[in-house]
């Protein structure tokens, strides 16, 4: 029963940050799942899969596991690396490339 700690990236759905300023505490699947015979559904009889828990900080999750015995590991967070411009910069004197159309 290992647990993984981490902060979710934003999604493609979204384009703002909701939702990513939380730590999350998931459980690795201890099963493979299986897919029903009769209907064709995808199941598994690991119940831990389902279990979600939230964080303010990526310490509270560590001591979580540490005082519940959970083995775990954390994955840290990485920030994209990108320029932040706004749209008067399309129109700056010191733009660095030509502003054609």
């Amino acid at each position: 029963m290992t647990a993984r700690i981490y902060k979710p990236s934003k999604t493609a759905m979204q384009s703002g940050f909701a939702n990513t300023k939380q730590w999350l505490l998931e459980f690795e699947p201890e099963e493979p799942r299986t897919v029903e015979p009769l209907m064709g559904w995808t199941s598994s009889g690991d119940m831990k899969q389902q279990v979600r828990l939230t964080f303010d900080t990526k310490d509270e999750a560590i001591a979580y596991c540490e005082r519940h015995g959970i083995a775990y590991q954390v994955f840290d967070a990485t920030t994209p690396a990108r320029r932040i411009m706004s749209y008067s910069d399309n129109f700056a004197f010191t733009r660095r490339g030509a502003w054609t159309h």
